[in-house]
């Protein structure tokens, strides 16, 4: 267990409330898609306020935990690796965030065909994210843990790549009578959904990295 969960109780709570933000992010950012691709516009523009107050918390709390960081000369040792990994994560809600937005601003238009395959795709983006959360608490509490849980988000990132691939290969067929620039603005949306995981991937790579030195 870090030094830091010995000594301020206080920071202990905001880092659980972080982690939860984030987590809950990719949960809206998929319920979103999921009201987006059956037309519920109400619970859909829900979503995006409810983002946007969770990514709002999720900035007030990084900094108070920074803050709280250097005020009380907390696990120097540690804090600059535990400051890039909380900014890489405040990255991910950003992204959820943006990419809900850009649906409501763009309204893109999805052929039926492509409803399911698109969901899948955000439930495995958004599984990368959630297992990477419980992987940074594992960093934080039981360290040896650390290591399964990023074997998860690895697993759903590649998930992720293949229902893209797929996406794109029914999008591309010329089997769905549509024209070229929709089906260059549907990839946009996929390449935008997929890259979710990408950077759980890299923010994954991050906490191994530091799990191993908290290890050796």
């Amino acid at each position: 267990m870090l030094p830091i969960f010995k000594s301020t109780k206080n920071v202990i709570v905001k880092l659980d409330d972080f982690f939860d933000a984030v987590d809950e992010s990719g949960l809206l950012f998929l319920e979103g898609v999921k009201n987006y691709m059956k037309g519920r516009d109400n619970n859909f523009g829900q979503n995006i306020k409810t983002i946007a107050k969770v990514e709002s918390k999720a900035d007030d709390l990084r900094r108070n935990i920074e803050s709280d960081l250097y005020r009380h000369t907390l696990i120097p040792e540690y804090r600059g690796d535990v400051l890039r990994l909380l900014d890489k994560m405040d990255d991910l809600i950003d992204r959820a965030k943006e990419n809900l937005v850009r649906f409501d601003i763009e309204k893109p238009d999805f052929p039926q065909e492509l409803h399911e395959g698109f969901i899948e795709l955000t439930k495995a983006s958004t599984s990368s994210v959630s297992y990477l959360v419980t992987a940074a608490r594992a960093f934080f509490r039981e360290v040896k843990m650390v290591r399964d849980q990023l074997h998860r988000v690895y697993y759903y990132e590649k998930e992720a790549d293949s229902f893209a691939d797929e996406l794109k290969r029914k999008l591309f067929s010329g089997q769905m009578g549509i024209d070229l620039s929709r089906r260059q603005h549907l990839r946009y949306f996929i390449e935008h959904t997929e890259k979710l995981s990408d950077r759980a991937e890299e923010v994954a790579d991050m906490v191994s990295i530091y799990a191993i030195k908290r290890i050796v």
